[in-house]
C-alpha cells in the first residue's frame, strides 16, 4: 500500500472515530486535549465537532496553517512529554492524541509515555482517540467501526 493510501486511511479512522463521538453524543463534562497540533487540520475538525468545548493544543513548535491556530491560552509548546504533565488531573472529556511518526524505534518511546500521560489527562468516562496503542490499566479499549482496519486508529475510555 503506498504511503499516500495509509495516510488516507489513517486520516478516515481518525475523522470517523472523532465523528462517532460527535454524533453518539458520548462526551462527558471537560476540555479537549489535542496531542500534536501538526498543520492543525484536527484542531478545525474538532472546533467545528465541539464548539462549545475547551480545547487546549499540546506540540513541540507551531507549524500549523494560520486558521488552525488555537488562541494563546489554549496552546501549549514545548516537549510535549513535559508540557502535558501540567494537565494531569484535569478531566478531560477527550484526549486526541496522533503524535506517531511510522518509524517503530522512535514511536516506542513515545509509547512508554504516551498512555500515562493520556489516562491522567482523562476524567472517568472520558474518551481517547489516538494514532498509537494506549496500554494502560484505567484505559478500556473500545470497539471500532467494522470498515476501520484493526491497528489503524485507536478508541479507548478511561475506567
Amino acid at each position: 500500500m503506498s504511503r499516500l493510501d495509509m495516510f488516507i486511511k489513517r486520516m478516515s479512522a481518525q475523522r470517523d472515530l472523532l465523528n462517532l463521538i460527535r454524533d453518539q453524543n458520548l462526551l462527558p463534562e471537560g476540555p479537549i486535549m489535542e496531542v500534536g497540533l501538526g498543520n492543525g487540520r484536527t484542531y478545525s475538525h474538532l472546533t467545528e465537532s465541539f464548539p462549545d468545548r475547551r480545547i487546549i493544543v499540546f506540540d513541540r513548535h507551531v507549524a500549523a496553517h494560520k486558521s488552525s491556530i488555537p488562541q494563546e491560552e489554549n496552546l501549549v509548546v514545548g516537549e510535549i512529554r513535559e508540557t502535558a504533565r501540567d494537565f494531569i488531573g484535569s478531566e478531560a472529556a477527550l484526549v486526541h492524541a496522533d503524535i506517531g511518526t511510522g518509524y517503530p524505534e522512535k514511536d516506542a518511546i513515545v509509547m512508554s509515555w504516551l498512555p500515562e500521560l493520556v489516562a491522567g489527562m482523562l476524567r472517568s468516562g472520558g474518551y481517547a482517540v489516538s494514532g498509537l496503542a494506549l496500554d494502560h490499566p484505567q484505559l478500556e479499549t473500545l470497539p471500532i467501526p467494522v470498515h476501520i482496519e484493526p491497528g489503524r486508529y485507536y478508541f479507548y475510555r478511561k475506567i
